[in-house]
């Protein structure tokens, strides 16, 4: 039997259920039975993670805690181990890294170019073999040609699953697909192809491209390219490094005395200010989240003239931008702030006076 020419194979490997699995190697009681990480019982916190057993009940990652114990009323609570947690991406990082150029894309999934290796489907099976029996922890893979299609195939049979989409059937394999499983096709972008009567990759495929330009101009060669599974995207071993780092808080009953708000305010600026002094950056913009009891939700951003760390002047900056966008008094549910533009860690001097 020939063995089948891999032109590019791309593995894209995706931890299942990562921060709730970790949770279990030090809690192995946990396991089978219906967990989320984060949120509190009796509280108004989100879901971080869930596992099967909670999303088999309609639990999702962003869920409202109240609603998650709506649908699933045995719902146990824990908190993540962040340091287990960065531990555990490192060592299965580490193991990727044996087999070929990795680009990776956050704690829990990453890229593997395997294009030099005689054999990436035996591979893979190897690589998953091994990533389970060194930290004991599963995972799920798709292998393609491209980092498109390998990571959508990645999804298809958590958890624990493996799916290969063949050098040539890139293409039949996205054609029953949902648009917005394309990377790079949002809502917006979605809509609008829903109004051409585009729902599946497929009607992408073969609708004329003359359909496509009045609204999408060059993008739309593009959007064709991706529905057929064409992306020659490389696999990029930059370090990778967070787009921004922010944390928020849902509060437990409608804060509105200016003093509390500024005092969640400071809380959430230290948590910002550590977590970006750990990786050994700084931010050149500062965003702030507020929303309200009827769950009208603003965001709001200011960039500074050079780039800061220490959470005294993150909490200034968020300042401005609260009472820019907040008169005391008015109830707030949930408050938030993020750093984003983040550079190597050299803070300026900076006068963050602002009028």
């Amino acid at each position: 039997m020939t063995r089948l020419e891999w032109p590019r194979a791309i593995l894209h490997l995706d931890m299942d259920a990562f921060f709730v699995n970790v949770h279990i190697l030090e809690n192995p009681s946990d396991k089978g039975i219906p967990l989320a990480v984060g949120g509190k019982p009796g509280q108004r916190g989100v879901i971080a993670s869930a596992s099967y057993e909670a999303r088999a009940k309609g639990v999702r990652s962003a869920m409202a805690s109240s609603k998650a114990l709506k649908l699933c009323p045995e719902l146990k609570f824990v908190s993540s181990n962040r340091p287990m947690i960065r531990s555990c991406s490192a060592k299965v990082m580490e193991i990727l890294a044996r087999y070929g150029t990795l680009e990776k894309m956050s704690v829990d999934e990453a890229f593997v170019d395997l294009s030099l290796q005689k054999n990436p489907e035996a591979l893979v099976k190897t690589i998953l073999k091994r990533i389970k029996s060194e930290t004991n922890l599963p995972s799920s893979a798709g292998l393609a040609t491209s980092k498109l299609v390998a990571k959508i195939a990645s999804d298809f049979e958590k958890p624990e699953g493996f799916t290969v989409v063949q050098p040539g059937l890139e293409s039949k394999f996205l054609a029953p697909l949902e648009i917005r499983k394309i990377y790079g096709i949002g809502p917006k972008t979605a809509l609008r192809l829903n109004s051409l009567g585009i729902e599946k990759c497929s009607d992408i495929v073969s609708i004329d491209i003359q359909k496509l330009l009045p609204i999408f101009g060059q993008y739309s060669v593009n959007l064709k390219n991706k529905a057929k599974g064409i992306d020659n995207r490389a696999v990029d071993p930059s370090p990778w490094i967070a787009k921004q780092q922010g944390t928020e808080t849902t509060f437990e009953s409608d804060i509105k005395q200016a003093k509390d708000v500024e005092l969640a305010l400071k809380e959430l600026s230290k948590e910002v200010s550590e977590s970006i002094e750990q990786m050994g950056r700084s931010a050149r913009t500062i965003t702030i989240k507020l929303r309200w009891p009827d769950f009208t939700t603003i965001t709001r951003q200011k960039t500074v003239p050079g780039e800061i760390h220490k959470s005294e002047d993150i909490f200034k900056v968020a300042k401005v931008l609260l009472y820019e966008n907040w008169e005391p008094g008015k109830p707030i549910r949930l408050l938030g702030i993020s750093a984003s533009r983040l550079g190597v860690s050299d803070q300026q001097k900076l006068n963050l006076e602002f009028e």
